[in-house]
């Protein structure tokens, strides 16, 4: 807990920073005096202020939900007549624009970074070998089965895409779903031979959207884990049915075993009236193919009753270190960046038409839990996070809503295109409908956290 806090606190802290820095940096640029550069807001806790006229008050306050930089401006208070010019107010259209564009532009290019350094320093990712397909799904009937290792996909036939690992896999998958693309695939046997193609009818998810129900209906479940017996805990079910570590399961009553998550399955379906069932596994050990009579014990998880054998099953995926040297390292994060941005207004575009739930909109519970998730995962997984986070900021603030850098930037395209400012009037209306609007974000995001945290999405 302690160390998810701490991540959540140094996530925010990081992209405030940067964001009000971008803001700050274009501002004195621009020649307009910085009053206050705040990370966070209320009660100030650290104070700093260079001494001199134009000395810009640095400060920490005690909420950091967010932060500002205060510059010189006759709307909020009297300037003396020799520092006129050094007004934003005063700041002809064009520099009032870059000032308040820098701060989602600055994280938009700390996300390149941080995710070109993740790249820089590698992942260690599952390679995109299959688990067993979802019943009914795109994917089953496409063909694809357990240990199917998908090589490359395209869009069109002609370009084809490599993929090094499972998260390449799902973001094309991503990608396809959105656009309402079929997908081809060039699959092999896990390992590496018989090589195929095969197509995933994407378009029939007709409006379609990178959510968990279209994930769902595509039926890409997971990585492949062969269903292989692990350690076995003394006086269980599988103790008992003689199983031991290393046994490789082929078939349960019949069933051709696929993989890891499928065993699992059978075995959790292993009951019935309460009570487990005697079922019939054919096991490979040793080279030599034996039949055992397993019967599995009964639980209660989520009110529903489940069987357990008491024994590790799976082993570990096949795993890739993912990395890039330099150069690639940068293409890789722009090139992330900006279909990361595409996606982000692609998905919110969609959620304000009705396309997508609303259930894809995550606030500060969630970005907790993940940062916290992935400090323990290592400094490459961290990176990520914190690049897509910052991605997200910066696209948000882009959106053309009252109270955001967007929405400023709407007034100044009416500005250029008329020739005189939004009046005071429609500022003040405009603002009350923005804080009622980012207020409602807010509420449903944190709601989705809460949910989601309970486990009841």
């Amino acid at each position: 807990m302690i160390v998810t806090i701490l991540a959540f606190v140094f996530t925010l802290g990081v992209l405030i920073v940067v964001h009000e820095y971008g803001h700050y940096r274009v501002a004195v640029a621009c020649g307009v005096k910085v009053l206050r550069f705040s990370v966070g807001f209320g009660r100030v806790l650290w104070r700093r202020q260079p001494a001199g006229p134009d000395g810009t008050e640095f400060v920490v306050a005690a909420l950091p939900l967010g932060g500002y930089v205060k510059m010189l401006d006759e709307r909020e208070a009297p300037v003396e007549a020799h520092e006129l010019d050094r007004a934003f107010n005063r700041q002809p259209l064009w520099r009032r624009a870059a000032i308040v564009a820098a701060g989602p532009i600055a994280n938009l290019l700390l996300a390149v970074l941080l995710l070109a350094a993740a790249s820089w320093i590698g992942i260690d990712e599952p390679r995109p070998i299959l688990a067993q397909p979802v019943a009914g799904s795109l994917a089953e009937r496409a063909g694809l089965r357990a240990g199917d290792w998908v090589q490359a996909v395209s869009n069109d036939g002609d370009r084809w895409h490599e993929l090094r690992s499972m998260s390449d896999l799902r973001w094309q998958l991503a990608q396809a779903a959105l656009h309402g693309q079929d997908l081809q695939l060039q699959v092999t046997d896990r390992s590496g031979h018989g090589l195929r193609s095969l197509g995933l009818d994407l378009s029939r998810l007709g409006a379609a959207a990178a959510d968990a129900p279209s994930m769902q209906a595509i039926g890409i479940s997971g990585v492949y884990s062969e269903p292989r017996v692990g350690e076995v805990k003394p006086g269980g079910p599988a103790a008992a049915a003689g199983l031991m570590n290393g046994d490789r399961v082929l078939a349960v009553d019949g069933k051709e075993v696929g993989d890891a998550r499928q065993l699992v399955g059978l075995v959790r379906a292993g009951v019935a009236q309460g009570a487990g069932q005697l079922q019939h596994w054919s096991i490979e050990r040793a080279g030599k193919a034996l039949a055992l009579d397993v019967q599995p014990r009964v639980v209660t998880e989520a009110g529903q009753a489940v069987g357990k054998i008491d024994a590790v099953v799976g082993q570990a995926p096949a795993m890739v270190l993912v990395r890039s040297g330099l150069v690639e390292g940068l293409e890789r994060g722009a090139r992330r960046t900006w279909e990361l941005s595409s996606l982000t207004v692609e998905m919110i575009g969609r959620m304000v038409i009705g396309q997508a739930s609303l259930k894809n909109l995550s606030g500060p519970l969630t970005i907790a839990d993940y940062a916290g998730q992935s400090v323990h995962q290592g400094l490459a997984y961290y990176l990520g996070f914190l690049g897509l986070v910052s991605v997200s900021l910066g696209v948000l603030n882009l959106l053309p809503l009252p109270m955001l850098d967007g929405g400023h930037l709407m007034y100044y395209i009416f500005e250029a295109f008329t020739g005189r400012p939004v009046s005071d009037l429609w500022l003040a209306r405009l603002q009350r409908g923005g804080i009622a609007l980012l207020l409602a974000m807010m509420s449903v995001a944190l709601f989705n956290d809460v949910v989601r945290l309970l486990g009841l999405h």
